[in-house]
């Protein structure tokens, strides 16, 4: 397996693109099976969670090819497997946005319990219940026998979360459903519109994107085209949180504005100054990082919530940014009851946290940090490591990196384009 060896306490300058979203790029990949003709995807990011859906959907019939300037074809004309490669859905949670467009292609699958990223209990309740309201019956074994008999019809649908992959695998099915359907309740995060944008392109009739209510038109069936993924907010948030801790100025290019309003609020809280101008995003160098108190010096939150709210995926950089900010601030983790769980592995590098419960962390800044032996528990407390790892004084090795290549395209030839002293090695 492979690992990071890191040589810390080195600012990191100079300019990055953002790759394209990976929570667009998955259901992206999902809904094309839903096409009548191939399917070309643009700026799709070369991570380990792609590399696992595209054998996800090979396994099922379809064709997919890279062309030389990078994009993806998908030709879902060959699919007629019912039941995809257990193997790879074990590697990916996203496995499960194949209900939606499978059924409503070839009325009945069989999917095995997806993988990914285990930070507690994640509900696919919803899922079902958005798919039984569309008419489909629902069988858990050791996997999932999902069917529709009677085809697909459209219904008025209230999830019980705001779930952006129920609210995918919703708006998927109910694409191709007879009638119209309205679903309420819906996640708007920018994947999800940007999937609504998609599907739109192919013929479907999907009103209100961006909002939590989508009315959608069934139509019979839907055509190929072209799409590219938007820049992942996720990952600007990340390269924020980078150049706020090693103290180097970084210029973020390609930047969706209105996908950063809330990012940057959140990462002002903690002292940390953006600036930008047109699509590009720049953390400037050489910042007094200090915590602002709410009114009456009250110590300040960062808590998670459902877009437009602070994205769950960008607590843990938050957290490992507060570790280098004067004062003091709570990191709320709402969602999951093990993401917060990675602190002690920051306290064991010297960073002043008190973890209250499973959701909800106390940081008192700065703490002066030292290199440690570490291991990447998720995709994005991966990341946060890392960059305490940049931080940090002395040598520090990232065991488990597989977590961070599922979520980071290139991550470390990236970062030393950037001067940061990172290896990668295989141990």
């Amino acid at each position: 397996m492979a690992s990071f060896i890191v040589e810390g306490g080195v600012p990191l300058s100079g300019e990055v693109r953002p790759a394209g979203n990976k929570n667009e790029a998955l259901p992206v990949l999902a809904a094309s099976l839903l096409a009548s003709s191939p399917v070309v995807l643009k700026n799709v990011p070369r991570i380990g969670d792609i590399n696992s859906m595209i054998q996800v959907i090979q396994s099922l019939g379809a064709t997919v090819e890279s062309t030389p300037d990078g994009h993806l074809v998908i030709d879902p004309r060959s699919v007629g497997n019912d039941e995809p490669d257990q193997a790879a859905c074990a590697q990916i949670r996203a496995s499960f946005l194949l209900a939606g467009p499978l059924l409503a292609r070839r009325g009945h699958l069989t999917l095995p319990r997806p993988g990914g990223d285990r930070i507690g209990r994640r509900r696919l309740d919803t899922h079902v219940l958005a798919l039984r309201e569309l008419g489909a019956n629902v069988v858990m074994n050791r996997s999932y026998q999902i069917d529709a008999p009677h085809g697909l019809r459209g219904a008025e649908i209230f999830l019980d979360e705001a779930s952006v992959m129920a609210t995918e695998n919703a708006v998927m099915a109910a694409s191709m459903a007879e009638g119209d359907s309205v679903i309420g309740n819906a996640a708007c995060e920018p994947h999800v519109q940007g999937l609504c944008r998609f599907l739109n392109a192919m013929g479907a009739r999907i009103e209100g994107v961006g909002s939590n209510v989508l009315h959608v038109h069934g139509v019979p069936s839907l055509k190929g085209g072209e799409h590219r993924i938007m820049s992942d907010h996720i990952e600007i948030g990340s390269f924020i949180g980078l150049a706020a801790v090693t103290g180097g100025e970084i210029a973020i290019r390609d930047v969706e504005p209105q996908n950063m309003r809330m990012i940057r609020m959140a990462f002002r809280r903690l002292g940390v100054r953006t600036e930008l101008e047109g699509t590009t995003l720049t953390v400037p160098s050489g910042q007094e990082l200090r915590i602002e108190c709410d009114l009456g010096g009250a110590i300040p939150i960062i808590d998670d919530a459902p877009w437009p709210g602070f994205p769950a995926d960008l607590t843990s950089i938050a957290l490992v940014a507060a570790t280098q900010c004067t004062g003091t601030v709570v990191i709320h983790e709402k969602m999951f009851e093990s993401r917060l769980f990675f602190v002690d592995a920051l306290i064991s590098m010297g960073a002043k946290i008190i973890l209250c419960d499973p959701h909800r962390a106390v940081v008192i800044g700065p703490s002066s940090m030292f290199g440690a032996e570490l291991s990447s528990p998720d995709i994005r407390a991966g990341m946060a490591l890392l960059i305490a790892a940049l931080k940090a004084k002395g040598r520090s090795v990232i065991h488990n990196i597989r977590q961070i290549d599922r979520g980071y395209e290139n991550i470390d030839g990236r970062l030393r384009a950037l001067g940061a002293r990172i290896e990668r090695v295989l141990v």
